[in-house]
């Protein structure tokens, strides 16, 4: 009996789960184990992990709360599942929590920027901001030892610098020292008696030293000298220089403040250097290190056309061309003043010429004509300069539009004060090491590693910092471990991929060593090169070994082989998904034949490597890219086949594609306003027509956009529903099938189907529309039929329904297939974007691009499409590829799965690592050229690959 019960706590007991798409399935997970789940996209994997256990866990540790604790925390809704027994507290570690605010960093987020503050704060050596000289806190005993050390028999004076940098005759104070006996006093370096009459000019600026005694170094000096050196400290507010005769004079201060400026600083705190409080953050960008401003690239984009072909495209002035314009009497008084012609080419325009249309005449009247409909005159006019009005008109309009309108004209700009480092230029004075805490934080994490184990530091600072600093270098040894050894903690989080912000969540709960807790992970190794997975997978089983149950959702070939146990859901997905098909260990699962995981894992079905690598049509050539870590590199990009640009993580892929390359295309093809990243030139952009960046961001921010609307079919379906006798007799047009405009939709719940109910203290209860029954549109509108099915029975088919339902429809079944080929058959027609994960928004993108007809000159640019997609979704998606590549098209695609790398045509590797150590071109050529580089890492893996399935 008691050896039964020490079982029934070894696993978690899962009965009758139901949520989502989930078959009614049971199962036990070992506890304690590393555990994988998967299955295709779709199948319910994350219904089971995240929507049922996590879910469960995080409500009961709700349920324990007090009702006044849980009113500020909103109430969870139970699962869909019978029971589940034996659940340890459970933690989720997903990727959609990455904190978007500018204010928020790598450092922050992991809180080893806060261990930072507090070594600063605590053993960091203060300088003066201006002159740089280090500033030191003495006490009179400390002054008296320092001055001892001076060898004997030197004579010193002992000099209280009462004015310094001032302007003035300063009687008064002269006279005030005589009274108060003294007898000389240094004026600008030369000795005058006080008894004498002093001149000085007081329209300059002086430096006053009144001389308070005189000595000669010896032993047995030393009362006397603590009690001058008190007069002299309340004299000058706590300054003193010690003159050596014949010698260097020595400064001392009793409080933090610079004895050649006369600047004092505050008590150092750890809040004195944080970017996020008063006390710290730069007053001019008040923390966040960067402006928007204007800027001259994107307010004439095309400098080839003149200012009287409309060279500035900035909003307000676009009227330029036209010669009844204000604008237009502007540009022409600048060009009869300065000499200059408006039907030159932008770029020809001499350098003080564009300095006088971008930032103004400098408060020089020009004489403009203007005829205008009140009369003509002519009117004197300073012309503050493109920057400056576009600025005042961006202050003053009060639409939303137009600022928005006028933003896109902007670029982010490092702040001028801070130089983008966020703090005040006190903070940024105070240095460990040698340096301050914003070069510290800007150095990457393996670097900033190396630095602290280089540090040296006195015995007392030592002592004081002990703690602090085995604190940093646990922290940033967990960031290694975990593959991001190429960030530096100043790394904004809203640039980081989801894979990266994971990994961070990843080790700072590593740091923070719980257990006996389940972590439930999403795809952690995304964004990870093969090379880096053996660390993340050692990470994962470190977690493992503290005592913690492991549950993590992956596709990935290396972490089901490490793991301990493996449950496979399926076998299709969305509808047809949902059940427990295999669990056991990898080897079983491939044993198992019912598994489509299990096949592809034991290679019973092989992506196949394609027989022939497709030949380039022509080349695209950047040349000079020196973006982020790009170390001035120049790349060829084949057109006309798919190519792959791999590297590890952070060696500047991503730089290299979206930044130069998207951006630049984007630019110049699709006209967007965007700056692309740093290069000299790229030719050969005379051979596309159009660029299109295939991305995981959503189709939709609302309920009501969703994968009919987003591909357009949604519009055909309308027209074919006003074209139905129903229709024609009720006169209805095609809007009335709209569930988003009056007329058809149903207005209890304005076409949303469902309202939501505020429960204050519980969490808020979505209900379906009680008028409509949850199905969007009003009653007459769903009597007009087509085939026997209504306008909501269309939008509530999977995508393998409408495709047999709309057979005959050419144009309908032609972006329906698409969606079907792309694996999303279980995806409904009508199914709200907000619930698509980014794996399948992506897909939806690349269907509507399938769908439309090919001009064979577009170039299609895709980052990670493999995120979260099955052995078997890989297949499907490498099929499209080479299907949008196969009409003459170019698809570039940024990739670490090997089994769309060996089928690419052509790879840029770059690297050889991430960060600094990154940025260079280490392999090009088919992946067989590749395979056979010894320096690059892509290549090992690849050889692997090709090798296995020769």
């Amino acid at each position: 009996m008691i050896k039964e019960e020490r079982d029934n706590k070894k696993y978690i007991k899962i009965r009758g789960a139901k949520e989502h798409n989930l078959k009614d399935i049971s199962l036990n997970i070992p506890r304690d184990e590393f555990v994988v789940l998967t299955g295709l996209s779709g199948s319910g994997k994350s219904s089971l992990a995240f929507d049922t256990i996590y879910a469960e866990g995080q409500r009961r540790y709700m349920e324990s709360l007090s009702s006044y604790a849980r009113q500020f925390l909103g109430q969870m809704e139970k699962p869909n599942v019978e029971s589940i027994e034996g659940l340890p507290p459970a933690i989720s570690i997903d990727q959609k929590s990455t904190n978007r605010n500018p204010r928020s960093t790598v450092g922050t987020v992991t809180e080893i920027y806060d261990y930072y503050r507090l070594l600063y704060a605590r053993i960091g050596i203060p300088h003066c901001p201006k002159c740089g000289k280090e500033i030191k806190k003495q006490t009179v005993d400390q002054m008296v030892d320092e001055i001892m050390k001076i060898p004997e028999r030197t004579k010193i004076q002992l000099l209280a610098p009462v004015v310094r940098g001032r302007k003035g005759e300063h009687v008064k104070l002269f006279e005030q020292a005589k009274k108060s006996g003294y007898v000389r006093v240094m004026v600008d370096g030369s000795l005058y008696e006080l008894s004498e009459e002093i001149k000085i000019d007081k329209n300059k600026k002086h430096n006053i030293e009144i001389i308070v005694d005189r000595l000669v170094v010896k032993e047995g000096i030393e009362k006397r000298l603590s009690d001058s050196i008190e007069s002299v400290l309340k004299l000058a507010e706590g300054l003193l220089i010690v003159d050596i005769v014949d010698g260097e004079s020595l400064n001392f201060s009793q409080n933090f403040a610079c004895s050649d400026c006369g600047i004092s600083i505050e008590e150092i705190e750890p809040r004195n250097f944080s970017f996020n409080n008063p006390f710290g953050a730069c007053p001019e960008c008040v923390g966040i290190g960067i402006k928007m401003e204007f800027d001259e690239e994107l307010m004439i984009p095309d400098k080839k056309l003149s200012l009287a072909q409309g060279a500035i495209a900035v909003m307000g002035w676009q009227s330029a061309t036209d010669a009844g314009s204000f604008t237009h009497a502007i540009l022409l008084a600048l060009s009869k003043e300065y000499k200059f012609s408006l039907e030159t080419p932008y770029e020809e325009l001499p350098e003080d010429i564009r300095n006088v249309i971008i930032y103004g005449t400098d408060g020089k009247t020009v004489k403009v004509y203007y005829k205008g409909q009140r009369g003509e005159g002519v009117y004197d006019v300073a012309f503050e300069g493109l920057v400056k009005n576009v600025e005042r008109r961006y202050r003053e309009t009060g639409s939303d539009s137009s600022k928005q309108e006028y933003e896109t004209f902007m670029r982010t700009t490092p702040c001028k004060c801070c130089g983008g480092k966020r703090l005040k230029k006190e903070s940024l004075a105070v240095t460990v090491g040698d340096e301050n805490i914003a070069d510290l934080t800007g150095k990457s994490i393996r670097d900033l590693f190396d630095f602290m184990n280089a540090l040296e530091l006195t015995s007392m600072q030592m002592k004081i910092g002990k703690i602090i600093l085995k604190e940093i270098h646990a922290r940033l040894g967990f960031l290694i471990d975990v593959g991001l050894e190429y960030l530096s903690l100043a790394r904004a989080t809203g640039t980081l991929s989801g894979g990266e912000s994971q990994r961070i969540r990843l080790a700072t709960q590593i740091g923070s060593g719980l257990v006996g807790v389940a972590y439930i992970l999403d795809e952690p190794s995304i964004g990870l090169h093969q090379r880096d997975n053996d660390k993340l997978l050692r990470t994962l089983s470190n977690l493992k070994d503290l005592g913690n149950t492991l549950i993590v959702v992956e596709h990935d070939e290396d972490t089901m082989f490490a793991a301990d146990h493996v449950i496979d859901i399926g076998p299709g997905a969305g509808e047809y998904g949902g059940s427990l098909i295999a669990e056991g260990t990898a080897e079983e699962i491939m044993a198992n034949p019912d598994s489509i995981t299990g096949a592809y894992l034991s290679g019973r079905i092989q992506i196949p490597v394609p027989k022939e690598r497709r030949k380039a049509t022509d080349y695209l050539k950047i040349r000079g890219a020196k973006e982020n870590n790009l170390k001035n590199v120049s790349v060829d990009i084949p057109l006309g086949i798919m190519t792959c640009v791999t590297g590890v993580s952070g060696s500047g892929k991503s730089s290299l594609v979206n930044e130069i390359l998207y951006k630049r295309l984007a630019r110049d093809l699709n006209r967007a306003r965007c700056i692309p990243g740093k290069h000299t030139d790229m030719t050969g952009i005379e051979n596309l027509d159009k660029v299109i960046d295939i991305d995981q961001s959503p189709i939709g921010r609302t309920p009501r956009s969703n994968p009919a609307t987003y591909t357009g079919v949604f519009d055909q379906v309308r027209d074919l529903f006003a074209t139905t006798a129903d229709a024609k007799a009720k006169g209805y047009k095609k809007g009335r099938f709209s569930f988003n405009v009056k007329g058809g939709r149903c207005e209890a719940c304005s076409g949303d189907g469902i309202l939501k109910i505020e429960m204050n203290f519980l969490a808020d209860v979505y209900v379906p529309c009680e008028v409509c029954g949850g199905k969007r549109y009003n009653r007459e509108t769903l009597e007009v039929k087509y085939k026997g099915k209504n306008i909501y029975d269309v939008l509530d088919m999977t995508v393998g329904e409408a495709l047999k339902f709309f057979e005959n429809m050419p144009a309908i079944k032609r972006k329906i297939e698409s969606l079907n080929d792309v694996g999303l058959s279980y995806v409904k027609l009508g199914q709200p974007s907000t619930t698509l994960s980014g794996g399948e928004a992506q897909r939806i993108k690349l269907a509507t691009e399938l769908s439309k007809r090919s001009t064979g000159k577009t170039i299609y640019i895709l980052d990670e499409p493999t995120t979260g997609l099955h052995f078997a979704d890989v297949h499907k998606l490498i099929d499209i590829l080479r299907r949008l590549s196969d009409g003459g098209n170019t698809v570039v695609v940024i990739e670490h799965n090997l089994d769309v790398i060996k089928t690419a045509d052509y790879i840029i590797d770059i690297g050889p690592e991430g960060g600094d150590k990154g940025g260079t071109v280490v392999a090009t050529g088919t992946p067989e050229e590749v395979a056979n580089n010894e320096q690059s890492y892509t290549g090992i893996y690849i050889k692997k690959q090709l090798e296995r399935f020769a």
